[in-house]
């Protein structure tokens, strides 16, 4: 990738956004994939549902091994690519997008999805995320719903539906009186950590993201591993964080009953490939999913 890529300017990404996703709305490079959502409430949590038909054309364009033949990030789309979030990373918007103006942080140069995060990813992370009220989440591994190998964070903004919370799990999150202490999300069944910061997220603390996201790491007892001079993950997982929290929750599988499940799960959505399996999700528990394709507690 083209080292001179300009850098976005701070204060300037939200438009920026918007001004791609038209574009490349206009000219078919980008292609939103349309959704039925339902509701399904447990315990207080009003999980979202979606049937997206499309995912099964989606699918038909991997390798029976589920990766993409090609790595569409080397190079990307030039109609889809913002420009450089930072001297490392570029922001891109998903090509096949079920969220309207859902952002990739892609590493200029390749690396493997399991790579643990580093520095210069959360300084990209951290340059965008106080831009607009915005969700930030990482799939670490195939088993953790990383439908690509090469590097890449997401950024979408929120809330996740109109009228509703920010998040789905957001009553599990109302949490004050735990800043800068780990802890997990009460009453779930899933290993899980979670740290509420002290204040909400600036650009410039990409060094404090860094240290909690390894203090979850090492409270979990996934250190990461050395592998061809790579600093790799101990096991699948999925980061989520906005300014105010970071929770990083285990992964035993990738998915349960057919149904794929990523990072956005944790935070309360689904999404299906067959408007049958949204009873599937019904019947067995949004929960109890969860819990199938994670980690139990203790």
């Amino acid at each position: 990738m083209n080292p001179s890529t300009p850098l976005i300017q701070p204060g300037t990404l939200w438009q920026r956004i918007l001004e791609t996703s038209r574009n490349g709305i206009a000219i078919g490079a980008l292609q939103p994939i349309e959704t039925e959502q339902t509701i399904i409430e447990e315990n207080g949590i009003r999980f979202q549902a979606r049937w997206v038909s499309s995912l099964r054309r989606k699918a038909e364009t991997r390798t029976p091994t589920g990766r993409s033949p090609a790595n569409p990030f080397l190079p990307p789309e030039p109609e889809l690519t913002l420009g450089a979030v930072s001297d490392t990373h570029l922001g891109v918007l998903n090509k096949f997008n079920v969220i309207d103006n859902h952002l990739l942080i892609v590493t200029r140069e390749f690396q493997p999805q399991e790579t643990l995060l580093d520095l210069q990813d959360f300084s990209a992370l951290c340059r965008c995320l106080p831009e607009f009220p915005s969700l930030g989440f990482y799939n670490g591994g195939a088993e953790a719903g990383a439908s690509q190998g090469h590097k890449h964070l997401q950024l979408i903004p929120l809330p996740l539906m109109e009228g509703e919370p920010d998040l789905p799990i957001q009553p599990l999150l109302d949490r004050r009186d735990t800043a800068e202490q780990i802890t997990s999300l009460p009453g779930v069944s899933f290993s899980n950590a979670l740290v509420h910061f002290s204040s909400p997220l600036q650009k410039s603390d990409d060094r404090y993201c860094l240290e909690w996201y390894l203090k979850l790491l090492d409270s979990l007892d996934m250190p990461g591993r050395e592998e061809n001079g790579r600093r790799l993950q101990s096991r699948p997982y999925n980061l989520l964080l906005t300014r105010d929290w970071m929770l990083l929750v285990p992964r035993s599988r990738e998915h349960c009953r057919g149904i794929s499940v990523n990072a956005l799960g944790f935070a309360g959505s689904l999404f299906v490939r067959e408007r049958a399996q949204i009873q599937g999700i019904r019947s067995a528990g949004p929960m109890e999913l969860l819990l199938q394709v994670a980690l139990p507690c203790g």
